[in-house]
């Protein structure tokens, strides 16, 4: 027979971001009177906008030097935020407790070597055929070790290390998506009873000269001045990137209410899809996950993970605007940048701590955004990334935490 569907809570988040580290940080500086203030800094190679790394004391959540010596920034950041969520859902830190809870990870590819990299490409110059030079210098140059710093997995590893977390482990890669499917599987599985409690989430470091180059080099960069999300049009329209560790512990009801934990709020659907965007395609996918999320326009607080893209961002808030007319829309990528594998968490971690504040964040820049003042019920949660992949989810309130 089957069994009914369980109440999936938010029992903790693990936040960093540019705006600094945890939620009262964040709720602080993304709700100041006078607006957020951004942090942006420029980076070589590329010049660009991004939202850089806050100072971070990595020993608070990763006490063992040689735990950091081994990790690259991406995974230090994810840790770390893995970290904060555990410890603000009060998940106790012995083994047999952490033995139980699962672990869901978004996560990218390892940082590449530039100096090897710079060296291939200075000798290539002026060669007919540099493909057995290339091939010399990259099994000689290059540390056996960068190998498996590679691996997409390893921030699974190093929390399962570091926060023995040894539950069931499962790693997504793939950009926006993976944040995506992350959340929504780690949602379904809760939901269907085949997890109580689930650590999902995922890192991206900003400041990665491969990434920022292999970037400009698509076009995805806001080139020109600084502009919110939703002021950016024209040729020069682009996303900046922003690193970002994003977790959240799941939990069903019944298994929070036992250990006494308390919820930001309840994750009420979670769904993704992605396909070709032309021809009102994208436009067709976002609308029927917004209508099956189920979203109530009264006391609505939209939180939009738009790149700032064109024109997929004016597709999305062209929509959101039609369906939910009197919704509080927020651009959070103004506010934190646009952070790839935890795009799609980091909208989540943001919905739920200002549903369980009462509070909306303040309006960016521009007067695009109206100003706002309710206690929202309902947060929805979009994600539509820089090449292909659409989610939506929906987060509703509980008692205030």
């Amino acid at each position: 027979m089957d069994q009914p569907a369980r109440d999936v809570l938010i029992t903790g988040v693990g936040l960093v971001s540019s705006l600094g580290e945890g939620v009262e940080t964040h709720l602080s500086r993304l709700g100041a009177a006078d607006g957020f203030q951004p942090s942006i800094e420029t980076v070589a190679p590329t010049a660009h906008f991004v939202h850089p790394l806050p100072t971070v004391d990595w020993s608070l959540q990763i006490p063992k030097k040689g735990d950091q010596r081994q990790m690259e920034t991406w995974q230090k950041l994810g840790v770390y935020a893995a970290g904060l969520a555990l410890s603000d859902a009060a998940v106790a830190a012995d083994e047999a407790t952490r033995a139980k809870v699962d672990m869901i990870v978004a996560a990218g590819g390892g940082e590449r070597d530039p100096e090897v990299d710079a060296l291939v490409m200075a000798r290539a110059r002026g060669l007919v055929d540099p493909l057995p030079m290339m091939n010399e210098l990259l099994s000689s140059e290059l540390r056996p070790t960068l190998f498996l710093a590679q691996l997409s997995n390893l921030m699974a590893g190093n929390i399962s290390i570091v926060h023995k977390v040894t539950g069931s482990s499962r790693t997504f890669m793939g950009e926006e998506s993976a944040g995506i499917s992350a959340v929504q599987v780690a949602s379904a599985r809760i939901r269907a009873g085949q997890s109580r409690i689930c650590l999902v989430g995922g890192a991206f470091s900003a400041e990665r000269k491969d990434l920022l180059v292999n970037y400009e080099l698509g076009g995805f960069l806001l080139g020109g001045e600084w502009r919110p999300v939703p002021g950016r049009t024209g040729a020069e329209a682009g996303f900046v990137p922003g690193s970002v560790g994003a977790f959240l512990v799941l939990e069903d009801a019944e298994h929070a209410a036992a250990r006494g934990a308390t919820a930001y709020g309840r994750l009420r659907f979670v769904a993704g899809d992605r396909g070709a965007r032309g021809d009102g395609r994208l436009a067709e996918r976002l609308a029927r996950l917004v209508d099956e999320s189920g979203a109530d326009d009264e006391k609505l607080l939209v939180l939009s993970g738009a790149t700032g893209l064109q024109p997929e961002t004016r597709t999305e808030t062209e929509l959101l605007r039609d369906r939910f007319p009197r919704a509080a829309l927020r651009s959070f990528g103004s506010a934190v940048g646009h952070g790839m594998e935890a795009q799609f968490p980091i909208g989540v971690a943001l919905a739920a701590i200002h549903l369980s504040a009462g509070r909306i964040p303040a309006p960016a820049a521009g007067g695009e955004e109206r100003p706002a003042d309710f206690a929202p019920a309902q947060a929805l949660v979009t994600g539509v990334g820089h090449v292909r992949g659409e989610g939506v989810a929906l987060v509703e309130a509980i008692e205030p935490r």
